[in-house]
């Protein structure tokens, strides 16, 4: 078949060329714009989810969705080493421009909140040429959003935007991707700034998008926060979904599978939508005629799993030190001994930590470096006390295989 007409697209947060099974999502959002816009209450909205069930590619789709309902939108990808302020105001940089506010001197006082709030991220005292310049004209306002205190300064900056694009009847986005690496003052802040914009009724909404345990960060941070945002969990898709991520791209290239074939491609995808592009990529290169047949994938899979090996699973495991790497072999290997003994293993391969520290001989206590830094790394979660899990889905199988 020809590769040149190949629609399937695995990478990362590109988006498939069918979005399926999430429908329900995108049809929930158009409905919280239509409503913040008319100035109705509405919460925030969390996506969670392992990786690879396509929690960006929704999160990049959300904010298209806000673009052609006109709202100004701005992304910001959270990273555990960088402070909020710089990324959020690139971020406001872009959603206020897109506003197209018509008074330029109300939209430079605005900028000019923006550009002391990153600014301030240096400290006070600090000279005009160490300052970061987020490339704003305006001048810099001086007592609004820059005290310092990042709590009051980013619900004294969010009041602005969202009086702007109240103004102009429309809304504003913030939309943060791997939220769960914000700071513990910086989810404090966002958590205090949502409450505030949602009580004063301005059309200001925040999309976070993150990994499994964000809902207990946010919680952790303000007691308030379950009732602060919608938390929608994204999931593998079901069969007839991911039959559908396969069949309608393939349809629009005249090319059509087997169903034994898509039997096939479930079974070993598992319905992971990352896993659905990558081995219907494959499956497409090595078939030689339409339609595609379990033969075909049969043939594919190899190759499939080696591209993943190294995309997507070997380049977070080369992410990982020597004892995080036995700490990371430890926990796969726990799951196999429960699954030997009959007991029930969830999809992402959840064990007690005390098994772990037992399979490697050491106390639990000693192994916290290990586990923390692994947390930080985002390689595994811990869903609740005293148990912890892979962030990857078959990860666990993955490293098995390595042994």
């Amino acid at each position: 078949m020809d590769p040149i007409r190949n629609p399937y697209a695995p990478g990362a947060g590109q988006r498939p060329p069918e979005l399926a099974g999430r429908d329900d999502q995108l049809d929930a959002f158009d409905v919280v714009l239509e409503r913040v816009a008319r100035g109705r209450p509405e919460r925030s909205v969390v996506l969670t989810g392992l990786r690879g069930v396509g929690k960006t590619v929704l999160l990049n789709a959300l904010r298209s969705a806000a673009v052609r309902a006109r709202w100004g939108t701005g992304k910001l990808e959270a990273r555990p080493e960088q402070t909020l302020r710089r990324p959020l105001a690139a971020a406001l940089h872009v959603a206020v421009r897109e506003l197209g506010h018509p008074a330029g001197d109300q939209v430079d006082h605005v900028l000019g909140v923006i550009k002391g709030f990153a600014q301030r991220e240096a400290g006070a005292g600090v000279k005009l040429r160490d300052k970061w310049n987020p490339g704003i004209d305006a001048a810099v306002v001086v007592g609004r959003a820059d005290s310092g205190d990042i709590e009051i300064d980013l619900v004294e900056l969010l009041t602005d935007v969202g009086g702007l694009a109240a103004d102009v009847g429309r809304g504003v986005g913030v939309f943060i991707d791997e939220m769960q690496d914000l700071g513990p003052d910086d989810v404090s802040a966002l958590c205090a700034a949502c409450h505030e914009i949602s009580q004063s009724g301005l059309p200001v909404i925040v999309v976070g998008a993150g990994l499994p345990h964000l809902p207990a960060v946010l919680s952790a941070s303000k007691s308030y926060s379950e009732r602060l945002f919608r938390y929608q969990r994204i999931d593998r898709l079901g069969r007839s979904e991911a039959d559908r991520a396969l069949v309608a791209p393939a349809s629009d290239e005249d090319a059509s599978f087997t169903p034994e074939a898509l039997e096939a491609m479930y079974a070993a995808t598992a319905g992971y939508p990352y896993f659905i592009q990558a081995y219907g990529k494959v499956a497409w290169d090595v078939a030689p005629r339409s339609p595609i047949t379990a033969d075909d994938v049969a043939v594919a899979a190899p190759e499939a799993e080696a591209e993943l090996g190294v995309g997507f699973f070997g380049s977070r495991y080369e992410r990982a030190t020597p004892a995080e790497r036995e700490y990371l072999r430890a926990m796969a290997d726990a799951a196999l001994a429960a699954v030997d003994a009959g007991e029930d293993v969830d999809e992402i391969e959840s064990v007690p930590t005390s098994e772990v520290a037992r399979i490697l001989g050491k106390k639990p206590q000693s192994l916290s470096p290990a586990r923390d830094a692994l947390l930080k790394k985002g390689l595994i979660y811990s869903g609740e006390r005293g148990r912890i899990a892979f962030t990857v889905p078959h990860f666990g199988r993955y490293l098995r295989s390595q042994s």
